[in-house]
């Protein structure tokens, strides 16, 4: 019950909104995020899954029985972590865009609320139908936030953001269904369920046919991640957006993709992924060089994130692709981190560009002397992007490396990744610490530069106010917390990882053991 009400109360806290006078959306927004958020946490208090494979939330709606269809729902440790992101970021959303949108408040508030709903069903979704509906109707309610509430070149982001994503998503469809009927033809009736079309793929389909599989099924998922070189959607559409659609693409849109890659293409298909890992890896890696060096050249703040994303988003594909247990933690905790620090970056260039209407280094600059607290954040969540130790950035990365690293290690198939994959992208690290300390250091230190004719207290107050510093905290809380003692987030992953890794018994090597890493037996 407690899984179909973080589905549904989303989608009832939108059809309020709607029919509600507008000056009351705001608030309905944010009461409806705060119980769904309220409700999450009840979940996973509840939830007994921490540490295991066992899974929770498990719940079904006979839909289409003719055809196999039936509406489940369910939440292992990873999708839970994931649920739980996405339920705390929507609140923060809705009360960092209480002063940001202030025209056609109900619509844009609706839209949030239903790209929650969406979201949270992509993550909690036990069958092919309903991960599939979830998965592209979140494509609905943010062509309509960019299209709508975005920047000068709107139009045409929204349009580029929801032609590459839906064609993708068709070419995975493809995919799926080839399995579901391959699985029909083999057992003479139809299901969708998503264990019984990863078991039956596993076992089932052929080594071509798993290439072909796997090709489908990452033509969508690349895209949505976006792994290079179909990333080109992500910068224009991040720039774009408003502010909380740029932190919901950045914290839970693109993991869409990873959580893609982790529930389907590594269990469904592991004879592919082996073969062709590498290959992946090298375009994981071209992406994270390819998007630090872009970044290093950019003016506009806003965009500069926006591909410090594309670069990021690789060392997860990365860890990945590692295929061992180290390699997968980092990944999964690195999504989460990503959606933390990230997101708090595009929620203070939002706030700076509140009060300035401009994201320009070139005209913009020195803002320690004005606004001193938000600078402070700025600084925190920039070194947690660059991965300074002691805060959550550093924990993932390292892991999503030495996991790279060790799998060169690796009994029947040495050719997976290895310390040569490793040390290119280890070179991202210090690429992303030079242009992301570079931008703190135009845009906080130095003289003050305010565009000409405006100045900070115009529209709010020259620093940031209590709703600002309540919407930040959150996340800079997370930042340390899983900076300094990641343990118990690792540890809550470990069954599902060991229950991924169950198809790849001579991918883990003899010196993850010796680490103490547990749930999988060589």
């Amino acid at each position: 019950m407690l899984g179909w009400l973080l589905i549904l109360l989303p989608l009832l806290t939108a059809v309020i909104i709607m029919a509600s006078p507008a000056r009351f959306s705001r608030l309905v927004a944010m009461l409806g995020s705060l119980a769904t958020l309220g409700i999450a946490m009840v979940a996973a208090i509840d939830f007994d899954g921490w540490g295991t494979g066992r899974w929770g939330l498990e719940s079904s709606i006979t839909f289409l029985p003719e055809l196999g269809v039936t509406l489940e729902i369910g939440a292992d440790s990873v999708s839970m972590l994931l649920m739980l992101l996405t339920a705390l970021l929507m609140p923060l959303a809705v009360l960092g865009s209480w002063t940001a949108v202030v025209d056609r408040t109900r619509e844009y508030f609706g839209w949030l609320m239903v790209l929650a709903s969406a979201m949270t069903g992509v993550f909690l979704a036990r069958d092919l139908l309903l991960f599939y509906i979830c998965f592209e109707f979140t494509l609905i309610p943010m062509f309509f936030l960019i299209a709508i509430y975005g920047s000068t070149n709107r139009a045409f982001a929204s349009v580029k953001f929801f032609i590459y994503t839906f064609l993708g998503s068709l070419l995975a469809l493809v995919g799926f269904l080839y399995v579901a009927w391959s699985l029909a033809s083999h057992q003479g009736e139809w299901s969708f369920s998503i264990p019984d079309l990863v078991h039956f793929a596993q076992t089932g389909l052929t080594s071509s046919e798993q290439v072909w599989v796997l090709a489908a099924l990452m033509a969508g998922f690349a895209v949505k991640i976006p792994l290079f070189p179909v990333h080109t959607w992500l910068p224009l559409a991040h720039t774009e957006a408003p502010t909380a659609g740029s932190v919901l693409l950045a914290g839970v849109l693109l993991k869409l993709g990873t959580y893609g890659l982790y529930r389907f293409a590594l269990p469904m298909v592991p004879e592919a992924v082996v073969e062709f890992a590498p290959v992946l890896a090298i375009l994981a890696i071209v992406g994270i060089l390819y998007g630090a060096l872009i970044c290093w050249v950019q003016t506009d703040v806003k965009k500069l994130v926006a591909y410090s994303s594309v670069s990021h988003l690789g060392f997860c594909v990365l860890g990945l692709l590692a295929l061992n247990p180290l390699g997968l933690q980092g990944s999964v905790l690195y999504m989460i981190n990503h959606g933390l620090s990230t997101g708090a970056l595009f929620f203070l260039i939002g706030m700076m560009y509140e009060r300035y209407h401009t994201r320009d280094m070139n005209v913009i600059g020195g803002l320690a002397s004005k606004m001193p607290i938000w600078s402070c954040f700025m600084v925190f969540f920039v070194l947690a992007s660059v991965g300074l130790p002691g805060l959550n950035g550093f924990v993932s990365e390292f892991l999503c490396l030495i996991g790279t690293f060790a799998a060169g290690d690796t009994g029947a198939y040495p050719g997976v990744l290895g310390p040569w994959f490793a040390a290119f992208a280890a070179i991202g690290m210090i690429l992303a610490a030079m242009y992301l300390l570079i931008m703190v250091g135009k845009v906080v230190f130095g003289s003050l530069r305010e565009p000409a004719g405006v100045h900070a207290h115009d529209v709010l107050p020259a620093d940031l106010n209590a709703r600002e510093i309540v919407v930040l905290a959150p996340l800079a809380i997370g930042c340390v917390v899983l900076g300094i003692q990641p343990d118990f987030v690792m540890h809550a992953m470990e069954g599902s990882i060991a229950e991924t890794l169950a198809m790849y018994p001579d991918l883990v090597p003899e010196s993850m053991h010796a680490m103490g890493i547990k749930g999988v037996t060589p």
